[in-house]
This record gives structure tokens, C-alpha cells and sequence, in this order.
């Protein structure tokens, strides 16, 4: 649960709670707020190029439809008057756009940005200001008191200093993006949701400094979100969410004196491949990866490669690590997951379809494991790697399933 909390706090979360205790507690001063645009700038422009250089067009689109929102509310709504018809017009279709354009950037793919759905996405962004801007100079209809109807009648309504439209808008967008958190709990899902919360004090906000600093936060959530997605692309393997092996070789330079390197194997994987299909073989990466991941002892697994993974374990010898690598040997040759074949249609003589009754086969597999520690003979970490694979190479020869140090 903790751990979970963590997740989705950081680090959009962190950065919110940062932006809002400096301005809630007045340490910022008039020459720093005056800022806020640079800062908005700065933001816009590091988070369009960083989304730019690593394909991270959601970033870019993103960054781009918050920085136009805060110009457009800066330029046309500084100060709204009830017969300011134009200001109030960019105000309500601003605070309804804005959250519905992010929770869309929250839910898509990245697709590139000069490619046709990127140019579609660039065209649909640009769209919205311009049909704004026709709507306030040749609109015959007042949009703003449109978006000011009431649907709902409550007094805690009345305190909140939003439309109805806008409040629905962000509830829409909050319930989108926290779908998508709970779907691929990834940074950036995380990042949308706190780049919202960032966004709705923005337009609670009546200073507009201060509103320019809670979008330059949204931005900012964004970026550094971008980056710690593409942290973990890098060091987090995809399918069995543990370390991959640039992870595992930073960790070996960070090593002391005292340590064992386990290597581990599934027994036979080529062949179980070939009788069921990459997609199973792919199941049984993913549950010995969970099982790799419950290693007692203080034991780090990670993926090394194909269906090879390591366990390090910090400050014990191979005889003090050898017992928690034998639970793990039998948890996954105990642990079994069914096969089900798939469903057929067959045709009956009077034309209606029937399902086949689906049949299912409980398979499992094994692991075989070598086992080295450092010592006079094997210094530095490469070399324990290497003896660690030669022990593996033996247990394999000596029939699987088995360890071997």
C-alpha cells in the first residue's frame, strides 16, 4: 500500500506539493512571481525538445496546449468583468478544454510527431484556439453564459470558483486519468493526473502570477515524468518489471568486498516455446519473474537476458545465499499455471453456433542456478559473474532443476 503511494506521488506529486507550499506560504516574493512567465518559458521550451529528441510526442502535445492556455487566459481574460464578453468567453471554454485535451493525451499512444495521426493531433490543437477566437468575434451567441448554467443545485457548488462545465470537465478528466494509472501504472500516467491537480488550482487562482506559476508546474510535472518513464524504459525490463542488465551492471560497480552472484536459467525454454507459443513463454518469463522479485535474504534479481536472470546478494557468501536460492528453485517448480486452448465455433446442422468446451493443461517449469561469491580467485565483479555462469553451465549438465555453486 505504501509502496503504491509512493508510486503515484512521485515524483508529480512531490513537485505539486513543493509549488503549492511556496505559494501558500507567501515565501515567494513580488520579484519571483514576476518570473513566472520566464519560468513557463523555460519549461515549455526544455519540455518540446526533450519530447522532440526521445519521441515523447504526448510531452510535447501536452506541454504546447498548457502553455497555450496560460498566454490565452494572460492575454485576454487579466482582469473579467461581467460585460466583458470575449474575456469570460477564452475563461469557461479554457477551464472545460483544457482538462478534456489532457485527460486525451493521457488515454493515446505515442505516434510520432510528424506522422499522420501526429499532424491530425497538431491540427485538432490548433483547431480549438482558432474556433475560440471565431466564436468571440463573429459569434452571434453568448458562449459564456452557456457554460455558466447550473445543472445541479447544491450550496457547496456556489464556493467553488468554477463552472459547472469546467468542474464536470476536470471530474471526466481526474476519472480518465486515474483509469490509466490503475491500467499501466507508469510515470507518466501519474504525471497527467498531478499535471491536472496543478492545472485546476491554476484556474482558482485570481492572481495571475500565481496562476502562470501553478501551469509552469503542470509542465514541469510532465517533463521530469517524461524522464523517469524513460529512466525506467532503460533500466526496468518491460515484461517482468525487474531491473534489466544495465541496471544489474550499475549495481555491480556499487558492490563491496563481500558478495554472491546467482545465475539462473529456465530449464528448456526453447523447447516450451515451440510447443505453446511465444505468448506462453512470455507467461512463464512474467511468473518467474514474480517469484524472483519475493527472494528472501536480501537477494536483488533482475533480468540478464533472454530467459537467463541473476540474484545479487549484498555482504553474503554463496553458503549464506544458497538456502534462500533453493526456496526460490522449489517456489517456482511448485509454482503451475493453466494453458487453456482456444475456443472453436463449430456450425450445427440447423445453422446456430456452438462453443467447444474449452480444455486446460496445468504446466510448470524449473530453473537451474549456478552460484559464485567474490574471492581470492574471482575479484571483480565480471570475473564472479563469469564463474557464476560456468557454475550454472555445470548444474544444466548435471541434469536441471538443481543448484550448483
Amino acid at each position: 500500500m505504501i509502496r503504491a503511494i509512493l508510486f503515484f506521488s512521485l515524483p508529480g506529486g512531490l513537485l505539486f506539493l513543493a509549488t503549492w507550499g511556496l505559494l501558500r506560504l507567501e515565501l515567494l516574493n513580488k520579484t519571483l512571481l514576476s518570473l513566472a512567465d520566464v519560468s513557463l518559458a523555460v519549461v515549455s521550451i526544455v519540455g518540446i525538445l526533450f519530447g522532440w529528441r526521445f519521441n515523447r510526442t504526448r510531452l510535447v502535445f501536452a506541454v504546447i496546449v498548457v502553455t497555450l492556455a496560460d498566454r490565452a487566459l494572460v492575454y485576454f481574460v487579466p482582469a473579467v468583468t461581467p460585460s466583458d464578453q470575449i474575456g469570460r468567453t477564452v475563461l469557461e471554454t479554457t477551464s472545460v478544454l483544457l482538462p478534456l485535451n489532457l485527460a486525451l493525451l493521457a488515454m493515446v499512444k505515442e505516434r510520432g510527431i510528424l506522422t499522420l495521426r501526429g499532424i491530425g493531433r497538431q491540427l485538432f490543437i490548433v483547431f480549438q484556439p482558432v474556433a475560440i477566437y471565431l466564436i468571440c468575434h463573429y459569434g452571434r451567441w453568448d458562449i459564456a453564459s452557456v457554460f455558466h448554467v447550473g445543472f445541479f443545485h447544491a450550496p457547496f457548488l456556489s464556493k467553488i470558483p468554477l463552472s459547472q462545465p469546467a468542474a464536470a470537465a476536470f471530474g471526466v478528466a481526474f476519472f480518465v486519468s486515474l483509469i490509466q494509472v490503475i491500467r499501466h501504472r507508469g510515470p507518466m500516467e501519474s504525471g497527467f493526473c498531478w499535471a491536472l491537480v496543478s492545472v485546476l488550482f491554476a484556474f482558482m487562482e485570481s492572481s495571475r502570477h500565481i496562476s502562470t506559476f501553478y501551469f509552469a508546474t503542470a509542465g514541469l510535472i510532465l517533463v521530469v515524468s517524461a524522464i523517469e518513464n524513460s529512466h525506467g524504459m532503460a533500466f526496468r525490463d518491460e515484461l517482468t518489471g525487474l531491473p534489466a542488465r544495465r541496471a544489474l551492471e550499475e549495481n555491480l560497480l556499487k558492490l563491496g568486498n563481500t558478495y554472491t552472484v546467482a545465475m539462473i536459467d529456465i530449464d528448456y525454454f526453447k523447447k516450451f516455446n515451440d510447443t505453446y507459443g511465444h505468448h506462453v513463454g512470455d507467461q512463464v518469463l512474467r511468473m518467474v519473474g514474480a517469484r524472483l522479485a519475493e527472494v528472501s535474504g536480501g537477494g536483488r534479481p533482475s533480468r540478464y537476458g533472454g530467459e537467463e536472470f541473476t540474484v545479487i546478494f549484498p555482504g553474503k557468501e554463496a553458503d549464506e545465499s544458497i538456502p534462500y536460492l533453493e526456496r526460490l528453485r522449489k517456489a517456482i517448480g511448485e509454482s503451475s499455471f493453466a494453458l487453456r486452448s482456444r475456443d472453436r465455433r463449430r456450425k450445427q446442422a440447423y445453422g446456430s453456433e456452438q462453443r467447444t468446451r474449452s480444455k486446460t493443461n496445468d504446466v510448470s517449469v524449473t530453473v537451474s542456478i549456478g552460484v559464485a561469491d567474490r574471492n581470492g580467485r574471482d575479484m571483480t565483479p565480471q570475473q564472479v559473474v563469469k564463474a557464476a555462469d560456468q557454475a550454472l553451465y555445470q548444474a544444466k549438465k548435471a541434469g536441471r532443476n538443481r543448484i550448483h555453486a
